[in-house]
């Protein structure tokens, strides 16, 4: 006797078949109506599509009609990232100080700053029993769905949603920056709990800690972590809080923006975007990747071995037959990612201080003969360069946090690039964004 649950899903295969049918256009149709897929053309570079002043990324340059890649920049505001990372005092945390440069387009004073982080650090709370009877409820070790489900409630306890002033957009794009922590860490340990059988433990943010800090003391048991675990955390949140307005999550920020919408529900279609395993899950694919090259090479192979390894990769031989060597490449950087060297440094005082200098020496053999291989098997048009992707998962393995967590970690980071974008489309006024789709359909006659 069949469930109904399977016999929903039997005509579903059936219904598949028609869609199956109906729904293909072939690859000739789009070449001859020049359809830009996925907004980009036939060399990778984005459909220009809007102007901002948020941030910039730069990979080449133009001389005498030939491109040619450089190594990657990428500007906050008109700031070098390097520059603003760099900045920073030796104990120095920056993920707030960063977030108001991106969404108030400048770095701010003593007083502006001491302010900003004040405020953040009053707003990490949430409404009484929220905990209890949103995230406990339904717990799921699909965190991203948890924490968008948790975005789109608070909605429903903001007495001013339908207040679509600036002033009002702004405070709940604080509002939500504030409490993201919070809503990743809780929906991770109501899962591990409830779905797993594991110690359950909700510890209140500290309002005096920066958001990295406070991240490690909610996650941890004891509450206890070291100045170079903060500072690391803090260092991948920067790097991951903005890339440009054409990235998909944040055009899908200023896609439901133009809409008219609130800020609850902007940011939860965001949510849902950066969720996608070919947006915000690639460094769990580089982990995924760098256990199997673990388990059939050991941590020190033989360069030929790896070599040979890594070909087959590229070849649908080994590891998950897609062909790819996750972490390599990277649709705009071509040599190099300025994110992933800012972050490598971070990898190598962790290994120092974790001990793990035997697994960042692979991942450094990997660096190596990765984009040697890539450019060689696959004749690349422009240079492949590890990316950001590629020791992020690294960095946050050695901070022990849970791989669930790696995704809503680029979240707690890239909503205040999202806020940014709201703000700035707001700002604009423009038309709602409703690009053209041509219809290639057959008409008939019932």
């Amino acid at each position: 006797m069949k469930t109904e649950m399977e016999e929903y899903l039997d005509y579903a295969a059936v219904v598949e078949k028609e869609s199956r049918e109906n729904d293909v256009i072939s690859d000739e149709l789009f070449r001859k109506y020049d359809v830009k897929r996925g907004l980009r053309d036939l060399n990778g570079k984005g459909v220009l599509t809007g102007l901002t002043n948020i941030s910039e990324v730069n990979a080449f340059h133009t001389h005498d009609g030939v491109r040619d890649g450089d190594d990657g920049e990428l500007w906050y505001r008109g700031y070098r990232i390097n520059s603003l990372i760099d900045s920073l005092g030796h104990d120095e945390m920056g993920y707030e100080k960063i977030a108001y440069l991106l969404m108030f387009g400048k770095l701010p004073n003593d007083k502006e700053y001491k302010e900003f982080f004040d405020i953040i650090g009053n707003l990490r709370t949430l409404p009484t029993n929220f905990t209890r009877d949103v995230i406990m409820k339904a717990p799921t070790g699909d965190i991203m769905n948890s924490m968008t489900k948790s975005i789109l409630t608070l909605a429903s306890y903001d007495d001013t949603i339908m207040d679509t002033s600036l002033t009002n957009n702004i405070r709940q794009c604080i509002s939500l920056i504030s409490v993201f922590p919070m809503l990743a860490v809780y929906a991770y340990n109501a899962d591990q709990h409830y779905n797993h059988d594991k110690s359950m433990y909700i510890h209140r943010p500290d309002p005096q800690l920066s958001t990295a800090a406070n991240f490690l003391r909610m996650l941890r048991p004891d509450n206890q972590f070291t100045e170079l675990e903060a500072k690391s955390l803090d260092a991948a949140l920067i790097l991951h809080m903005e890339h440009g307005g054409g990235n998909n999550s944040t055009f899908t920020t200023r896609v439901v923006t133009s809409s008219g919408t609130d800020t609850y529900s902007a940011i939860a279609a965001a949510m849902c975007s950066l969720k996608g395993p070919k947006h915000g899950g690639a460094n769990i694919k580089v982990m995924d990747m760098m256990a199997n090259i673990k388990d059939n090479l050991g941590m020190d192979p033989d360069k030929g071995k790896l070599t040979d390894y890594l070909a087959d990769m590229l070849d649908g031989k080994v590891f998950d037959h897609k062909g790819l060597i996750y972490g390599m490449g990277h649709a705009i950087y071509a040599k190099s990612d300025p994110r992933e060297k800012i972050l490598k440094t971070f990898c190598e005082k962790l290994s120092d201080e974790k001990g793990m200098h035997e697994e960042m020496d692979l991942y450094e053999s990997i660096e190596t003969i990765a984009p040697e291989v890539i450019s060689e098997k696959r004749h690349m048009f422009k240079g492949v360069c590890p990316n950001v992707d590629f020791y992020s998962g690294f960095v946050y393995k050695m901070l022990g946090i849970p791989v669930e967590l790696y995704t809503p970690l680029f979240a707690i980071a890239r909503i205040v690039g999202w806020s940014s974008h709201r703000i700035e489309e707001l700002i604009g006024n423009g038309k709602i964004i409703r690009p053209a789709y041509m219809s290639v359909m057959e008409h008939k006659e019932p």
